[in-house]
């Protein structure tokens, strides 16, 4: 097979390539290794500042469906003390469950082809031309390569990412409970090694996701005793594992959660999303990011598909556009999370906080971008 376009990962990020590039009339294939719906460890909140853009390609879920929408946020330290601010941009609640759904049904309407349950074996470039290889044996081409396969794949290890050789001690967690929890509200609440994001999704769920390290984990032996020995130190937090009724028979678990910097496109594939630098999780959303990432690599790959750009120029322009775009928000992103996941650190934090509210509300803005449309 020959196309214009292969898209490697069918998140969010790779998903909006798909919408973009198939509805500008590519040839567009994406190659996903589950099976729609699927579960995603992630914080679940997507800042407003998408809608326009989604709504400009008639994929906005908050168009389609009830979704709580959040305006303030909650800082908590391990002592359960809060800061609150409200969010000059607010967001909305959403599960990648029905997101990634959403948006995989939007990109099969909008004409690209994805194949599920597939992985890729093999990536390589010669002249202008792409390849993959994948487990079920296919040889497919394409003029441009997109990798959205995320946080950590076999394709870095292939691509001997800088990164990936390196051991992370981060892992991430994520749980969907029954627990009651104000509609309106993000809450990030530390405990000791870590810290934990809550707020409401779609069908009164509750999703909790957290960071914490492999230490935290090793030492108490099982992700359920972490949250009853080390989370629980938070009141917020315990109240949540006490109280609340889990919907998954197991949390859904990562590991090898790397903040290294990454490339935006490395041996002529155009990394999109996590692939392309890992949001640190209190630098606004992730999701938002991915959604922008997105937007401007389509844009790009469209450029060259149209001869205005050569390859070269596409590479360079869309590294240039991703690091204006996205740099500041993962530095900000990054000090924040400095701050968090020490007892002191995030008590003096807190009391700054409460003190100064208008510096939290600042460092919040510098995290988050502006509401932008599909020219923009």
């Amino acid at each position: 097979m020959k196309k214009d376009v292969i898209i490697i990962g069918g998140g969010l990020s790779g998903l909006v390539n798909a919408i973009v590039l198939a509805g500008r009339g590519w040839n567009v294939l994406l190659i996903e290794k589950q099976s729609y719906p699927f579960h995603k460890v992630c914080g679940e909140y997507v800042s407003q500042e998408v809608l326009p853009f989604l709504s400009s390609l008639g994929a906005n879920p908050a168009d389609e469906m009830a979704l709580p929408f959040i305006r303030k946020l909650t800082i908590s330290a391990t002592s359960g003390k809060t800061a609150q601010v409200a969010l000059d941009t607010g967001g909305f609640g959403i599960s990648r469950y029905r997101f990634d759904e959403y948006l995989y049904r939007k990109a099969l309407q909008a004409g690209a082809s994805v194949i599920t349950e597939t992985t890729v074996t093999a990536v390589s470039h010669e002249g202008d031309e792409g390849m993959v290889k994948t487990s079920a044996g296919e040889i497919i081409r394409a003029k441009v390569i997109i990798g959205a396969f995320g946080k950590h794949s076999n394709i870095d290890r292939l691509l001997s990412r800088p990164f990936f050789l390196r051991k992370s001690p981060y892992i991430g967690v994520k749980h969907h409970f029954d627990f009651p929890v104000q509609q309106d509200l993000v809450a990030l609440h530390n405990f000791p090694g870590g810290y934990c994001g809550v707020s409401a999704v779609e069908d009164n769920i509750t999703n909790v996701c957290y960071l914490t390290t492999q230490g935290n984990l090793k030492r108490s032996g099982s992700v359920e005793k972490m949250e009853e020995l080390v989370l629980s130190q938070n009141p917020h937090l315990r109240k949540i594992f006490a109280n609340g009724k889990k919907r998954f028979a197991e949390p859904k678990v990562i590991s090898q959660v790397s903040f290294e910097p990454k490339k935006a496109v490395e041996d002529h594939i155009l990394m999109s999303g996590d692939a392309a630098g890992l949001i640190a999780p209190l630098s606004g959303n992730g999701m938002a990011m991915a959604i922008h990432a997105a937007k401007i690599c389509s844009a790009q790959v469209h450029r060259f598909l149209s001869g205005e750009l050569s390859r070269e120029g596409m590479e360079s322009e869309y590294a240039r556009k991703w690091h204006g775009l996205f740099y500041r928000r993962l530095q900000t992103g990054m000090r924040l999370q400095s701050l968090f996941g020490r007892a002191s650190a995030s008590e003096f934090s807190l009391a700054f906080f409460r003190t100064f509210p208008g510096a939290l509300r600042r460092m919040i803005r510098n995290t988050h971008g502006k509401p932008f449309g599909i020219d923009e």
